[in-house]
């Protein structure tokens, strides 16, 4: 049986090639069958992408959420409260969305869609087999199993298919589920930002209301900090001695001073 199994798949394989490369023409399929197929993996897509696309709607990224204001302490409060209440309608969604359109999705990609595609595979398989047999001249015996076991899948694979895509009504019905949960709760959640709005304008008022008193900066003398023109003052004397300068002579006087004493020694000397 193991030899038997592998020969059958060397012949799938060689009509395979054959058809590829040497330009056989395999069994042709029909138009419907093909738009079937076609329509069938735009499915199959659609639900992967759709999947991804619900679960990262409901578990954003958090880095992307914007950072909020700093305003007054009770102001930060009924926000808080506001945003947990918030919280607790998306914890209500992601619920309710998991259960009602996720899990289903899930079982529709996991058994429906999974069972289509096992036939159209066996399908694609069985009429390599009996091109090949065809071809190759087999016995009438070994080419009528074939041929029976191609019709067999041929049908297998148009009634999945024709069920999966005439399945739209419960399908639909999921996806309105789906917007029915997003609409209560940005419902909900238009509801309590209202009623934050409201309360938050109400302190803002009070907030204007409220009498201001009139601010006087402090001085360093206020601050008991020593200033430079009181060290001045407080060294008396010293201080105004050091402020006053030193009168210097010039060349000028140097000069004439000693030309003076010059004179008054040579008077001396002729006396």
């Amino acid at each position: 049986m193991a030899f038997a199994g592998l020969k059958k798949q060397i012949n799938k394989a060689n009509q395979y090639v054959t058809e590829k490369m040497g330009g056989a023409e395999g069994t042709k399929l029909d138009l419907d069958f093909m738009e079937m197929e076609r329509k069938t993996d735009v499915t199959v897509e659609l639900v992967e992408e759709l999947q991804a696309k619900t679960k990262e709607y409901l578990q954003p990224n958090p880095t992307a959420r914007a950072k909020m204001a700093a305003v007054k302490a009770s102001a930060l409060v009924e926000m808080g409260d506001s945003l947990k209440q918030m919280a607790d309608v998306k914890y209500s969604l992601d619920d309710n969305i998991k259960q009602n359109f996720l899990e289903p999705l899930h079982q529709l990609q996991t058994k429906d869609l999974k069972e289509v595609m096992h036939h159209r595979k066996k399908l694609q398989g069985r009429r390599l087999d009996f091109d090949c047999k065809k071809r190759r001249q087999a016995k009438d015996d070994e080419i009528r199993s074939a041929e029976e076991k191609f019709a067999e899948s041929l049908q297998l694979a148009q009634v999945g298919m024709y069920n999966l895509l005439e399945n739209d009504v419960e399908q639909v019905s999921q996806l309105v589920t789906f917007a029915e949960g997003m609409l209560d709760y940005h419902s909900q959640c238009s509801e309590i930002l209202k009623v934050l709005v409201e309360t938050l304008n109400e302190k803002r008022e009070e907030a204007a209301a409220r009498p201001k008193s009139e601010f006087v900066p402090k001085t360093l003398a206020d601050l008991n900090i020593e200033m430079l023109g009181s060290q001045d003052g407080m060294n008396g004397g010293s201080s105004s001695h050091l402020s006053s300068p030193v009168n210097k002579p010039t060349h000028l006087e140097l000069l004439g001073n000693g030309q003076a004493q010059a004179r008054s020694t040579n008077g001396k000397r002729n006396e």
